[in-house]
């Protein structure tokens, strides 16, 4: 225990994620093939995110703010492992639970019941230990009535419910968070947001992108702002929080 203590959860070094948009629409694979044959596709290269450094120590649990388009979602997406960077390399130690579209890896044709197992190898579980939580994650989600009903007949508020009382079932040792406690009726909010604070006594680390700056200064200690794809502050809650203010008018 004693030598991994210094070690922080992630090291983010200079991390650029870069894509090609065409400019031009194409109507089908030959006009795209003559097209690219003839060099006459050009592409937009944009830059998502451009050069982004920053170290998260075990225990924060750090907000990050920005306006639409400013690279939150690829960032937690690139330190999730969803996407390579282009540029630059992210260090993490411990388990990640990404929670980032919740139930998108859910198969429509199967029921919840199978769906809870499927969507727990994948990230990870073993039969033996769903089987033993699987009472749990069927009340948190309230889709008791539902487990045996094929998850293509769920309203993505049920599906997202799911998913949600799937992935914190275990405690993670990093847990990322992009707008999923904005899932379900009020009620539900609530009882998420009770739940991943009741992870904070563990010291779980967490990386948390909502569009209310409420909920990052009750769940946060730490926050970051991301402008156009490059990191402009990084620091403690509240003179973060007072900056993001000011940038957006508040």
């Amino acid at each position: 225990m004693g030598a991994n203590m210094g070690k922080p959860a992630i090291e983010v070094d200079n991390v650029s994620m870069k894509f090609s948009l065409s400019r031009e629409k194409v109507d089908s694979l030959k006009d795209y093939i003559f097209k690219t044959i003839k060099r006459e596709i050009q592409y937009n290269e944009f830059w998502a995110l451009k050069n982004i450094s920053f170290t998260v120590e075990k225990g924060d649990r750090v907000g990050i703010l920005g306006l639409n388009g400013a690279g939150k979602s690829t960032l937690l997406k690139v330190i999730s492992g969803v996407f390579k960077p282009t540029e630059g390399h992210v260090d993490k130690h411990g388990k990640i639970v990404p929670l980032l579209e919740l139930g998108a890896g859910f198969d429509p044709q199967y029921t919840g019941k199978e769906n809870i197992y499927l969507y727990g190898a994948m990230l990870g579980y073993t039969k033996k230990f769903i089987d033993s939580k699987y009472d749990e994650i069927v009340e948190f989600s309230e889709l008791q009535k539902f487990m045996d009903v094929p998850v293509k007949n769920y309203s993505s508020g049920m599906k997202s419910r799911l998913g949600f009382a799937i992935a914190t079932v275990v405690e993670p040792k990093i847990l990322i968070l992009d707008e999923v406690l904005s899932v379900g009726d009020a009620k539900f909010r609530k009882k998420s947001e009770n739940k991943i604070m009741s992870m904070f006594d563990s010291g779980v680390t967490v990386l948390f992108v909502s569009h209310s700056l409420e909920q990052v200064k009750r769940l946060c200690n730490k926050a970051m702002i991301l402008e156009k794809g490059q990191l402009i502050a990084y620091g403690d809650i509240e003179p973060i929080s007072e900056q993001y203010n000011e940038m957006i008018g508040g």
